[in-house]
């Protein structure tokens, strides 16, 4: 499930929120088993970490653009 950031940005913000509630709930689970001395692959947190962050950062960017249009057409009229 390792996703590029260039596939994350192709997906709508809907889409992006409904993977980053999967993403952190595949991390919780991960979490309990690394707790319980199940988990068998650690390197999973990371990238699991990681591609939280990139949709963070893309939904960031996203709001960030779109107050910045609201603020141009405002102070267009």
């Amino acid at each position: 499930m390792n996703t590029k950031i260039k596939e994350l940005r192709e997906l709508s913000v809907e889409e992006l929120a409904t993977r980053r509630r999967d993403v952190k709930e595949e991390a919780l689970h991960l979490r309990v088993q690394q707790e319980s001395g199940q988990l068998e692959n650690s390197s999973r947190l990371r990238a699991i970490r990681r591609e939280i962050a990139k949709i963070e950062t893309i939904l960031s960017e996203r709001r960030l653009a779109a107050a910045t249009a609201t603020k141009e057409v405002a102070a267009a009229k």
